[in-house]
């Protein structure tokens, strides 16, 4: 028998305000609370309420058949909890099916592997009792910011005690082998590794409303009838997409609703096929093999890699200088300060720096608040630059800094 797994990001980030060079130990107030509401209420309505009630529907109509699993970042469920709290109530009602599982990731959506082992797992914590509290359920399956991955942080992730971690399906490290199959992670005794099918999770998420391609337009038969010779070798097929695909990505008007919503019968008509969480494809599927990932890749751009986040001197920098205040910000014992470090942490915010072109700057265009990437790193380090000084007089007398460890990258 093979399997769907479905798994969608959901993720948004607190946006920083314009924040000037003048406001540098005048004004410690940093993000852009208007911004934060205005964009969260509209992906709540276009994507997170009406999708939804679409998958609630589905589940209820399929009688337990149909299943999904969802990462929550914990600066998402602040800002659900903050501005609409009727988004949370929507996931507690697909998490009651028990056909909805929720996976463990960072609170803040952040690097901190690359940078900070012990940061990591106190977000990681942090992250599953946040959702234990609002859900009543506590993750069993990791995935990594960005489906960051490698040998290393499957290891961490096998220490922590999670059954299974999600990563991307690179060819460039699969080589021959397919995406189609359970791995044990190199250097692990027990952790599963579960690989997204890119090109079908793709073909849903970037190329479904794009009318030059050519299999345009992509229907549930369609798909359903490349899934199946997809898998005809193998176990289950991973569909990883960020959750923004339905609704604010595609948007309903091209018919991105009406697909997913006729998915699923057109998906358990196909002989032998069913749908599984992660968890349970598992519990259910052994490994075929080993997988090496001695170097770090991720589900970003062409590449495959860090150069999203990491790609040029003005991110490395950026990165560099919120870790060095790891551990003044700790020293402090003050949770509002503690809280504040953990958001400049977000990815997104390296993200906006990034300056590559071509069609992975037009991914990067589409979502950059900020005029140039200079302008992001700008921006970014007038915050840092007051955030030090506001940390520097929260400090007890005498108390030095802590030194943070070079990045593993």
């Amino acid at each position: 028998m093979s399997a769907i797994c479905f798994y969608f990001q959901v993720h948004q980030p607190y946006r920083l305000r314009h924040y000037t060079f003048f406001d540098i130990g005048r004004d410690s107030f940093y993000e852009d609370e208007d911004a934060n509401c205005g964009i969260l209420l509209k992906v709540a309505r276009k994507c997170y309420l009406p999708m939804n009630a679409l998958l609630l529907k589905l589940i209820r109509r399929y009688e337990g058949s149909f299943k999904v699993s969802f990462s929550i970042s914990g600066t998402a469920l602040d800002q659900f909890e903050s501005y609409a709290p009727e988004v949370i109530q929507s996931f507690r009602e697909l998490v009651e099916t028990g056909c909805v599982e929720l996976l463990s990731e960072t609170y803040n959506h952040s690097l901190s592997f690359l940078y900070s082992p012990e940061e990591f797992r106190e977000q990681v914590a942090l992250h599953d009792e946040r959702v234990e509290a609002l859900f009543g359920v506590r993750p069993r399956v990791f995935r990594n910011t960005e489906l960051i991955y490698n040998n290393a942080l499957a290891k961490a992730v096998e220490d922590m005690g999670y059954d299974a971690v999600l990563a991307e399906g690179a060819d460039h490290v699969l080589g021959w082998r397919s995406p189609n199959f359970l791995y044990r992670p190199e250097g692990c005794g027990r952790l599963k590794l579960m690989l997204k099918n890119y090109r079908l999770s793709d073909d849903i998420a970037f190329r479904f409303s794009n009318h030059e391609w050519p299999e345009f337009p992509l229907t549930a038969d369609k798909f359903a009838r490349w899934a199946q010779a997809a898998n005809a070798s193998g176990d289950l097929i991973n569909l990883f997409m960020d959750y923004e695909t339905f609704g604010e990505h595609q948007w309903e008007s091209t018919g991105i609703f009406a697909f997913m919503e006729a998915l699923p019968e057109a998906l358990l008509a196909t002989p032998g096929f069913s749908f599984l969480t992660p968890s349970e494809a598992a519990a259910r599927f052994e490994p075929v093999a080993s997988l090496d990932v001695p170097h770090f890749m991720s589900w970003a751009d062409a590449e495959r890699d860090l150069t999203a986040w990491l790609g040029n001197d003005m991110q490395h920098d950026a990165i560099e200088a919120v870790y060095r205040l790891e551990g003044r910000g700790k020293a402090t014992g003050d949770p509002g300060l503690l809280r504040v470090w953990r958001r400049l942490q977000t990815s997104d915010h390296f993200y906006y720096m990034c300056t590559k072109w071509f069609s992975d700057g037009d991914v990067h265009s589409y979502f950059n608040p900020y005029g140039t990437p200079y302008d992001a790193y700008i921006n970014y380090m007038n915050v840092i630059a007051d955030f030090e000084l506001t940390l520097d007089a929260a400090l007890p007398v005498g108390q030095s800094d802590k030194a943070v460890a070079a990045p593993g990258v």
